[in-house]
């Protein structure tokens, strides 16, 4: 089984990236990119991104989770703590997150290092979110084995009549992690392989900015 691909091939021609035209903070210029993809209607998800993570197995280990916030202090995301990848940033908090965007022929890489989010930040976000993942939160011991899938939906079964009219209490091994970058890196994509990157550093409290060689 197998099959040769050399002929995907596609000219990445949509824009240019040029180190005079970006802003100094990368929080700035990941927003004006985040909202520009945003407003061109060509993702679904343009809050997507892959987390990299170093597992208890020595091997690195990518999913996609979805941003919930950002600001100056960095990028959050919010999951179970004893799932695979919340003990593998609470062991290892060094992390990566990045984020593709193929309709407007870019993509974001950044290195950071992860921190718990206050318990009323964990709380906050909680309670926002629909009453039936709040459930699911509950439910799932996420990254265990379970028998089936319709023991899974027995476990939600007696939840919902368990908390019927009731307010769902914030599992305490659940909440948020914040990414706060050292490193923050802008691909665009361009003719020839000859791709635009321009990375900040984090220098101290300064950002240095520099481009990258395709």
């Amino acid at each position: 089984m197998g099959k040769n691909l050399h002929t995907y091939r596609k000219s990445y021609e949509k824009d240019n990236l040029l180190q005079s035209n970006v802003d100094e903070n990368p929080m700035q210029q990941f927003q004006n990119w985040f909202f520009e993809v945003k407003e061109s209607d060509g993702v679904d998800e343009v809050n997507a991104m892959t987390l990299s993570t170093l597992g208890e197995d020595g091997f690195p280990r990518g999913r996609v989770v979805l941003l919930k916030k950002y600001n100056e202090n960095g990028f959050y995301f919010y999951t179970n703590y004893t799932s695979e990848k919340g003990v593998s940033i609470t062991n290892h908090d060094k992390v990566c997150l990045s984020f593709f965007w193929p309709n407007m022929e870019r993509q974001i890489i950044i290195k950071g290092v992860a921190e718990k989010t206050s318990e009323e930040d964990s709380t906050n976000y909680f309670h926002s979110r629909p009453r039936g993942s709040q459930l699911g939160a509950l439910v799932s011991n996420q990254s265990s084995p379970i028998e089936s899938r319709e023991a899974l939906q027995q476990k939600l079964d007696d939840l919902e009549k368990e908390y019927e009219g009731k307010e769902i209490p914030k599992p305490e091994n659940w909440g948020g992690f914040l990414v706060r970058p050292t490193e923050i890196e802008f691909w665009q994509g361009r003719p020839n392989r000859l791709h635009d990157r321009i990375q900040y550093t984090l220098e101290g409290v300064d950002w240095n900015i520099k481009r990258l060689q395709p």
